[in-house]
């Protein structure tokens, strides 16, 4: 646990704002690993001898299984023996692999890095969740989950231009090693910042037993496992925007060149959607906002899908239209995530590890499958990301036994500006 006295007696704990701009700085680190790789996909398929564009897809897609794949690894490991260890750990060899990628000689082995630069990452997921769980509760906790997204969002805004410069002077594997450094940068930043979050009442054996327990709750509880799937399958539609929006602006639009300027116009309206939930959801509640987020995100997919079938889609509808629906998804994906964690304090790492395998894991296997439907038009990504959003709004009703925004409609306290960190 955090002891002043061995990180120089009176030195001043890090507030509200610099705790949420670390932690999402760590959460970016897979934004930045992900996005900044989408100008760089033709110049890897090139270099390394893959023609299929859809083949390509899989230097995205296959980070995503990776970081589905450790996550029940990091989170018991994170019960056991704190935060701030597991947290340094991941990190470290999110570097190492970072560095392997930039140096592969063969797309496999740049598949095979970047499942392992993925399974690294996982930690920043699973630990940021838990740690926000450790230190807030209820609209409290959903407030500080949408400002963490809000200011992770931002990358998005920035990785393809930052990708896309980097490619005007260096080949695509300096990508990698910008991506090392930053790692190795939010390393330092969060051992020397950063305390213990765990409650030492929260502290777990590492044991099967224990484990077996902790999963099992998890899996057992109506809330955690509801809202978890749903999220999956919303997921599963911001995955395949991710790996089809590159061939959808070059091969469906032919407008290559406008592709960094395409995916911030979608990526700075959905982190202002997050600023803007941290403030509603404290006055609304977290079901009321993000019952209508997924509602809303069902209703403004199945309209885009409706539009691209009768019209000729100009690139900068398709733009608006993707904006809006990218926006519902960062109400419903904050405070879903929030609902399926509520119950889950005493076992916060291990349930986090839990929802993000199934959400990860079922996410990257819809987009996969969206992706690869690819056929030249956006007709195909637009019935993914539809039925993506009619599954989630479908999943919802279940959870909650077909009664969206139940409860009472009334404010609550804001959080506090400085965090209280456990003694």
């Amino acid at each position: 646990m955090f002891d002043p006295a061995l990180h120089g007696g009176a030195r001043r704990l890090p507030g509200t704002k610099e705790t949420v701009a670390l932690l999402a700085g760590l959460m970016a680190l897979n934004a930045f690993a992900i996005d900044a790789m989408i100008p760089a996909l033709p110049q890897i398929g090139a270099d390394l001898g893959v023609s299929s564009e859809n083949e390509r897809q899989l230097v995205v897609i296959c980070y995503f299984f990776g970081f589905g794949l450790t996550q029940l690894v990091w989170g018991p490991l994170a019960d056991r023996y704190g935060r701030k260890p597991i947290l340094a750990a991941g990190i470290g060899l999110y570097v190492l692999f970072a560095s392997l990628c930039g140096i592969a000689g063969s797309f496999p082995l740049l598949i095979a890095s970047r499942i392992a630069m993925g399974a690294s990452a996982a930690v920043t997921r699973v630990l940021v969740v838990a740690m926000v769980r450790d230190l807030f509760d209820g609209e409290a906790m959903a407030r500080i989950m949408s400002l963490v997204f809000m200011v992770f969002m931002v990358v998005p805004v920035l990785a393809p231009s930052v990708g896309q410069g980097i490619l005007l002077f260096a080949p695509w594997r300096a990508i990698f090693g910008v991506l090392a450094a930053y790692g190795l940068t939010m390393l330092l930043w969060s051992w020397i910042r950063l305390p213990e979050t765990l409650h030492p009442e929260f502290m777990r054996p590492l044991n099967l037993g224990a484990i077996g327990a902790g999963i099992t709750a998890t899996l057992r509880d109506r809330q955690s496992i509801g809202y978890t799937v749903a999220l999956a399958v919303v997921f599963g539609g911001l995955t395949a925007y991710i790996a089809s929006i590159q061939q959808i602006v070059f091969d469906t639009f032919h407008e290559g060149r406008y592709l960094p300027l395409v995916f911030a116009s979608i990526a700075a309206p959905m982190s202002l959607a997050s600023w803007y939930n941290s403030k509603v959801v404290t006055r609304f509640g977290l079901r009321h906002v993000g019952h209508l987020g997924v509602v809303g995100f069902a209703a403004i997919a199945v309209t885009h899908l409706l539009i691209a079938e009768v019209i000729d889609e100009p690139l900068w509808l398709f733009v608006v239209m993707q904006s809006l629906v990218m926006c519902a998804f960062a109400f419903t994906s904050a405070n879903l995530s929030t609902l399926a964690m509520e119950n889950m304090a005493p076992i916060a790492g291990t349930a986090s590890s839990v929802q993000g395998i199934i959400g990860t894991m079922g996410g990257a296997s819809i987009g996969l499958v969206i992706g690869q439907m690819f056929d030249g038009t956006q007709l195909p990504f637009l019935l993914g990301i539809a039925s993506c959003g009619l599954g989630g709004l479908l999943l919802t009703l279940i959870t909650e036994k077909g009664r969206l925004m139940r409860g009472p409609l009334q404010p609550t306290p804001l959080v506090e500006e400085q965090i209280q960190f456990p003694e």
